[in-house]
């Protein structure tokens, strides 16, 4: 089999995937909204797009392989534990669009300030912006806890792993919090802190598991000290 030509299959299904979830979240904030003209829904809509299409221009002549590793079904050496915590995220997830939607049919949130709703979005750009340095930084960002040895997994300290240790997470957080606060639904916040105290366990199990099988990672954690956020943890 052409390696070339397995990777380059791997970033057209990575697309594919992708492009179908900005597709499954505009229709299913329209049906659970009620409203195919919900300007905060579009906007989110149009912020995940973005950060697709934008992902895909900068990673895929720079980092395919990277690409077509996140767009496996399977990988080896997957833990057990981060199965369950990315399944409890993927109904967290679901959960947060699906409430925000119907919110914004019952009218469950009093109104918010658009100051408030732009700031969400704010914090939704900034988020995917960080995860999207912290992919071009880190080649073997997966999307699974795992060490890639297939790969070559070796230690990420440029960029924002200069400051911390996990980035990808801290940018995950932005828009966990942001996408609620854009779509005027304070249910869909607090479910979106829900995903946000998930994310903080997977952080320390994550980091917990590469000082045990990455080598030189226990030498760079001496170096950046805080997980994700300088200071403070």
């Amino acid at each position: 089999m052409n390696d070339d030509a397995s990777v380059r299959r791997g970033v057209i299904r990575y697309a594919l995937r992708e492009y179908f979830g900005v597709l499954f979240i505009a229709v299913l904030l329209g049906v659970t909204s009620g409203r195919g003209d919900w300007v905060a829904g579009l906007a989110l809509v149009g912020l995940y797009f973005t950060w697709v299409t934008a992902t895909l221009l900068v990673l895929a002549p720079r980092s395919p392989g990277l690409l077509a590793e996140r767009a496996q079904r399977r990988h080896q050496n997957t833990k057990g534990w981060d199965k369950a915590i990315l399944a409890l995220f993927g109904v967290e997830t679901l959960a947060r669009y699906v409430v925000a939607g119907l919110d914004q049919r019952f009218g469950w949130s009093p109104e918010l300030p658009v100051a408030v709703q732009a700031a969400g979005a704010v914090a939704c750009a900034a988020g995917f912006a960080l995860v999207l340095w912290s992919m071009v930084a880190n080649a073997w960002f997966s999307h699974v806890v795992r060490l890639q040895e297939e790969r070559s997994q070796q230690v990420a300290s440029g960029g924002p792993y200069a400051w911390v240790r996990h980035p990808g997470y801290l940018g995950t957080f932005g828009f966990e919090l942001g996408s609620g606060l854009l779509l005027g639904s304070w249910p869909a916040v607090a479910i979106g802190a829900c995903g946000v105290a998930l994310l903080t366990v997977r952080t320390a199990l994550e980091d917990r598991t590469l000082h045990r099988e990455l080598a030189g990672y226990a030498e760079y954690a001496g170096r950046v000290r805080y997980r994700l956020l300088p200071g403070v943890w």
